[in-house]
């Protein structure tokens, strides 16, 4: 169901030296580029994930045949291999290059250099770009047959629109020329599986410009498989110990304050809604952004004991952030998104037990989403040199030492990221790669000293003492909508069974059979399967066709002799033999495999 990669031949190469590789060949490109149209002024050009980029000046837009060309004239260049040396040049010998060359954008770049700082360009042939590398010794070191020029889009100067518009050249590179095959398969498969694309065809979700971007719709369909995969989660949270709360999608702009949320989140956050008759905003409603500080208020409604910690609260809370419209894309990227979020309250003794079990239960919940496949995880700490975290050195060594002990006593593969944390806290997070390789950040799980001591809560300890709870904020989940989105693509849209917003179909082959069809969906509807009949005058091998394009898991054919015997035969999507079952043999066969997610 899950077509895993062949292959893992893209993550063969280190990394250090494909950023090399690929900053090298945007310069290769810059080159060609301007040996080509010499008119043309250069900015910039990085490597990036899984490739690269250039952006230039230039009066006349480049043209598919243009890309043709370029891409022909930079194996010209790499197959003269060319030493790429990197020269350290004098400030005002470097202003004086600048100017001599027409290079606005250089120039200006070179002006915001830091005095302190030595300024370098590499050269290759004649022709050299201000830089401060890292790039590969020489050109020899390129394989002319392992990178592409894939597209051209437009783009501004620094990102501001009121600034000059540019085009961007992309391009990807890799060491061989296999991995560059493999890469371009696995771009074309990504196409057949955009969310976007399956989610039309199958009817489970829309936009409307009316209602907003960012703002999905969830057909009928699309409900089914948001609701099934939030019940299988909440049934999972109620054995674990977890009570479910529900919170409103709007609150005072001071409880946003007290959290920090106000001043650390300002601009992702929807404008204040000003209530107060004299104008002032002191009354003033926003968008949540966040669940967490609700739940606080939940917690601090009552004086907790120590006896009844650990608290956790779930909730599938909506919240709201003003990404910008360009950010936007699909549902991996929207304003409005439902979260699975849960925040526990613990003493400090109860703290790596409680993580272990949160990480144990998004480890369970990958698992059953076929999600499990290489993971690693992510410990998001904050940079020390930093301003923008809350709280004391003391509080934020405590919460990374948790989360550090945690992932090594439970032997789970990880790196750290400095600067990653949340504002408030660290967080380890999961990563996963899906049917095609790519690597995703779906659950994370948060170790928080500082909302606890915003917010002044307490418990009553043994010996009757009041102190501070410590809270942890999970989400295996994330962002439902995202999940959703990545889902369709990992699944290709063929969901399992269990997941599947229609799950059986029965096709009738005849009229006079139509009856018995509709008995047999009333009793499997009755066991909680989401069935359909197709009751159109198709022929039968159309029905079959529509229910594969359809991607229904399973049809039940019916004729006949099927209805005066009480059978059916089942037809597994994708597969063409039929086995013909009693009603009873068919429903124990549907019941397993949706108990057992296969």
């Amino acid at each position: 169901m899950v077509a895993q990669p062949q292959s893992d031949i893209l993550r063969q190469s280190d990394p250090e030296k494909l950023h090399r590789l690929r900053h090298s060949v945007s310069h290769i490109l810059a080159m060609a580029v301007q040996k080509l149209y010499p008119e043309t002024k250069v900015t910039i050009g990085p490597a990036i994930e899984n490739g690269f980029y250039y952006d230039f000046d230039r009066t006349e837009g480049f043209t598919p045949d243009d890309l043709k060309r370029i891409e022909k004239e930079m194996r010209r260049i790499v197959q003269q291999k060319l030493p790429m040396e990197r020269v350290e040049v004098p400030r005002e010998e470097m202003r004086e290059r600048l100017v001599a060359l027409g290079e606005p954008y250089k120039l200006e770049i070179f002006e915001g250099f830091d005095p302190m700082v030595p300024v370098t360009l590499y050269k290759t042939g004649e022709w050299w770009d201000l830089c401060a590398g890292p790039h590969v010794e020489s050109t020899s070191e390129i394989n002319p047959q392992a990178f592409k020029l894939r597209s051209v889009s437009g783009s501004y100067w620094r990102g501001d629109q009121s600034k000059q518009q540019l085009q961007r050249i992309y391009g990807t590179a890799w060491e061989t020329p296999a991995q560059l095959e493999e890469f371009l398969r696995r771009e074309e498969e990504a196409k057949k599986r955009d969310h976007r694309k399956l989610g039309k065809e199958l009817g489970l979700f829309t936009f409307s410009d009316l209602v907003g971007p960012g703002l999905p719709l969830w057909t009928p369909k699309g409900t089914i498989l948001r609701y099934t995969l939030e019940e299988f989660l909440r049934k999972e949270q109620v054995k674990r110990g977890y009570q479910q709360v529900v919170t409103p999608h709007i609150a005072r702009v001071d409880l946003f304050k007290t959290s920090g949320h106000w001043f650390k989140y300002k601009e992702d956050m929807f404008p204040l809604m000003n209530t107060s008759e004299d104008g002032t905003g002191e009354e003033g409603f926003v968008m949540k952004p966040m669940n967490c500080p609700f739940h606080i208020q939940i917690y601090k409604s009552e004086l907790h004991s120590y006896r009844e910690l650990p608290i956790r609260y779930a909730e599938f809370g909506t919240v709201y952030r003003y990404e910008q419209s360009g950010e936007l894309g699909g549902l991996t990227r929207v304003r409005g998104f439902t979260q699975d979020d849960s925040h526990l309250f613990v003493t400090p003794d109860q703290l790596e037990d409680e993580f272990k079990k949160v990480v144990d239960l998004i480890q369970f919940v990958f698992k059953a989403l076929q999600l499990d496949e290489g993971f690693s995880a992510r410990l998001s700490f904050r940079d020390p040199t930093s301003d923008k975290y809350m709280g004391s050195d003391e509080i934020w060594e405590k919460a990374e030492s948790a989360i550090r002990k945690a992932a090594l006593d439970m032997g789970i593969p990880h790196f750290e990221a400095l600067g990653e944390a949340a504002f408030y806290g660290p967080k380890l997070d999961f990563l996963f790669r899906d049917a095609l390789g790519r690597e995703w950040q779906l659950g994370t799980v948060q170790v928080d000293y500082n909302l606890p001591e915003r917010f002044e809560l307490e418990y009553v300890s043994e010996d009757g003492s009041r102190k501070r709870p410590v809270m942890i904020h999970r989400a295996p989940f994330g962002s439902l909508e995202r999940l959703i989105g990545i889902l369709i693509e990992h699944y290709a849209g063929d969901f399992p069974l269990w997941l599947a917003p229609v799950q059986v179909r029965i096709l009738p082959i005849k009229d006079s059979v139509f009856g018995y069809c509709e008995a047999l969906k009333d009793r499997l509807i009755g066991l909680g399967m989401r069935v359909e009949v197709d009751t159109s005058a198709e022929s039968l091998k159309k029905k079959i066709r529509n229910a594969e394009l359809g991607k229904i898991p399973v049809m039940v054919i019916v004729g006949e002799k099927e209805a005066a015997e009480n059978t059916a035969n089942l037809r597994v999507r994708g597969k063409e033999n039929q086995e013909e079952l009693t009603v009873d043999a068919l429903i124990a066969y549907l019941s397993e495999r949706i108990e057992k997610r296969i």
